[in-house]
């Protein structure tokens, strides 16, 4: 049964439109241990040897306040440019996989089968025989081994 225009509609409509979280952006955990770049992984004192807290403090500022706008500036200018090279490539990807790697494989897979009956049918005709018959005369040798001393 065929289904109504307008549920189709939706439904593809919505497989695009995916609502996003704007809180937990990272649900998948791809970038929990490569990327740590809080002021205290990157910069830190030794016991005995420390600057003037106003200064810690001011560093502190100056490195938080400036990678956070720094970000926000980059994603600003290039999250959408990036974001379109990675889709068309991801498609490109997707598209040499089902339409070319997926197919190759399937086919080297169907034409093997032929030939690897043959090559079984070659092996049990004259390997199995050869090597039972070696097996037979070389399990009959015994080994002594002697220390003389």
């Amino acid at each position: 049964m065929a289904e109504p225009q307008d549920t189709k509609s939706k439904t593809e409509r919505d497989h695009h439109s995916k609502d996003i979280d704007l809180v937990d952006r990272d649900p998948r955990r791809i970038n929990e241990d490569s990327i740590k770049v809080d002021f205290e992984d990157v910069i830190a004192e030794p016991a005995g040897i420390h600057s003037l807290d106003s200064t810690w403090k001011a560093s502190f500022t100056a490195f938080t306040v400036s990678k956070y706008w720094c970000y926000r500036l980059l994603t600003a200018l290039l999250a959408i440019p990036f974001s379109i090279v990675w889709g068309l490539l991801f498609a490109s990807l997707s598209f040499c996989h089902i339409w070319a790697v997926v197919p190759c494989i399937k086919s080297h897979t169907i034409e093997i089968q032929g030939i690897s009956r043959i090559y079984a049918l070659c092996v049990h005709t004259f390997c199995d025989p050869l090597c039972d018959a070696l097996g037979r005369v070389l399990g009959s040798v015994n080994l002594v081994l002697r220390k003389e001393t």
